[in-house]
């Protein structure tokens, strides 16, 4: 009799257990996605599907899943030496901003998808730096920003990755180059104040010829204008 109900007690117990182990167990599977991420879930290591926003259920030890941000994300891409067409030694730096557009691909076809985009886009940089002229590289920084922009973009599609601007922020020259761009700007400034300085000795010229023929032409003109001179 006693050994029945130690028996019973035994299988109770058991049984209370089981039943809170199984309850742990569906809990710990219970995953919340939120709106601005995408979960990529896999069964036995094998891709399965994308989960959306909400509750979702992944089965403990057969499934494992991946939390993916797919909210833009800001690159601050550091400054790289670069030489333009013209070898100018130089130091130029960028932002940019990407997002993810398919995390099933982010997460299988690259590794730390962040520090892939990054290493791309610094390169990137320096080869897009290496095809311009000094001078384009710092008339033309919105053209030049969106030529890195469209090369980055390519490349990383298959990553499932959409760059949606880049912006150069600095290019820093070394200093010598610094002061030969303040020479070519105050000669050009001195150019342009000598070719206005002609421009209105020829129009001054020409206004006097106007008016001396003017005043051969009418009779009497002449002595007026002596006398306005004279008045004067």
């Amino acid at each position: 009799m006693v050994t029945t109900e130690i028996l019973v007690g035994t299988m109770a117990l058991f049984g209370i257990g089981f039943i809170g182990f199984l309850g742990l167990l569906i809990l710990s599977g219970l995953k919340v996605v939120k709106e601005y991420e995408r979960g990529v879930l896999f069964t036995l290591g094998k891709y399965k599907c994308m989960m959306q926003p909400g509750l979702r259920i992944v089965i403990p030890i057969i499934q494992t899943w991946q939390r993916i941000d797919i909210r833009v994300k800001t690159i601050d891409v550091p400054d790289q030496d670069a030489i333009t067409k013209d070898n100018v030694s130089l130091k130029v730096n960028a932002v940019l901003y990407y997002k993810v557009s398919d995390a099933n691909k982010a997460v299988i076809e690259v590794e730390h998808f962040g520090y892939a985009v990054s290493q791309l886009a610094q390169t990137t940089m320096r080869d897009v730096v290496g095809e311009v002229m000094l001078d384009e590289l710092l008339v033309f920084r919105e053209k030049i920003s969106r030529r890195i922009q469209e090369i980055v973009d390519k490349a990383t599609d298959e990553w499932g990755i959409k760059v949606t601007a880049v912006e150069l922020k600095d290019v820093e020259l070394p200093q010598e180059m610094k002061r030969v761009l303040a020479k070519e700007a105050e000669s050009e400034r001195e150019k342009r104040a000598v070719i206005i300085k002609a421009q209105g000795e020829v129009e001054a010229s020409n206004n006097m010829a106007t008016a001396a023929e003017t005043l051969a032409g009418a009779q009497g003109a002449l002595h007026l204008r002596t006398l306005k001179a004279i008045n004067d």
